[in-house]
């Protein structure tokens, strides 16, 4: 069975469904490294900023050293640590009338938290989309395939097996190949879903523990945990 026969002969459909599939595998491939590298990435950059701002003397200490780390740990404590020295400068004004330093954290904090949190969820959408939907462009282009094919032979008039076999088969090919983009899509899918939620676990935990430090100190640099 010659594969290549699919797009020397196929229609035009059935070529659009192989190419289809193909894009389909490329893409899912492409973000299962891609993501397997960012999540492997930023897990141990989280690990170095959790270290690093826990170990600091103070609050300006722990700013220093994690400037320059893109984990989303450090935003978090950046974010917090800007928002108690905002409060504390507007304390005395509207903002601080408006509402309590441990409201206005919580706010900084969980805005912080669903952005970081959109971030880890970024390329999920497309794995969702070729699990669900490549069985059945490959099915598709199975029937799609046998339909041609049985026109085909029923026009030549001839039905041996060695006449049905081959653009049958061909056909059949379609369906494989469906299957083998979505069930690489599922199981990163469930892979990376289970990775986020520990990773959304280990914010949560760090933004509770910065909450409740920077609701102590108020996020002034002599603020040592």
């Amino acid at each position: 069975m010659n594969l290549m026969l699919v797009f020397q002969q196929g229609d035009a459909v059935l070529t659009a469904v192989f190419l289809c599939l193909i894009v389909m595998s490329i893409l899912t491939w492409t973000l299962i490294v891609l993501r397997s590298l960012q999540l492997w990435r930023t897990r141990r950059a989280n690990a170095r900023v959790e270290k690093a701002v826990w170990a600091a003397s103070d609050w300006s200490a722990a700013l220093n050293t994690i400037a320059d780390s893109p984990a989303p740990l450090a935003q978090l404590a950046r974010e917090g640590v800007e928002a108690a020295s905002h409060y504390r400068v507007h304390a005395g004004q509207s903002l601080g009338q408006a509402c309590g330093l441990d409201e206005y954290l919580t706010r900084a904090l969980r805005r912080g938290l669903m952005r970081e949190a959109a971030r880890l969820e970024s390329g999920m959408t497309l794995l969702a989309s070729v699990g669900s939907t490549a069985p059945f462009v490959g099915l598709f282009g199975t029937v799609w395939g046998i339909y041609h094919a049985l026109v085909g032979i029923g026009a030549s008039g001839q039905a041996g097996i060695d006449v049905v076999a081959g653009p049958i088969g061909e056909a059949l090919v379609a369906t494989a190949a469906g299957l083998a983009a979505a069930i690489p899509a599922v199981l990163a899918y469930n892979a990376f879903t289970r990775l986020q939620r520990v990773q959304s676990q280990q914010m949560d935990h760090f933004a509770h523990d910065l909450h409740a430090q920077l609701l102590t100190s108020g996020g002034r640099s002599d603020g040592v945990r």
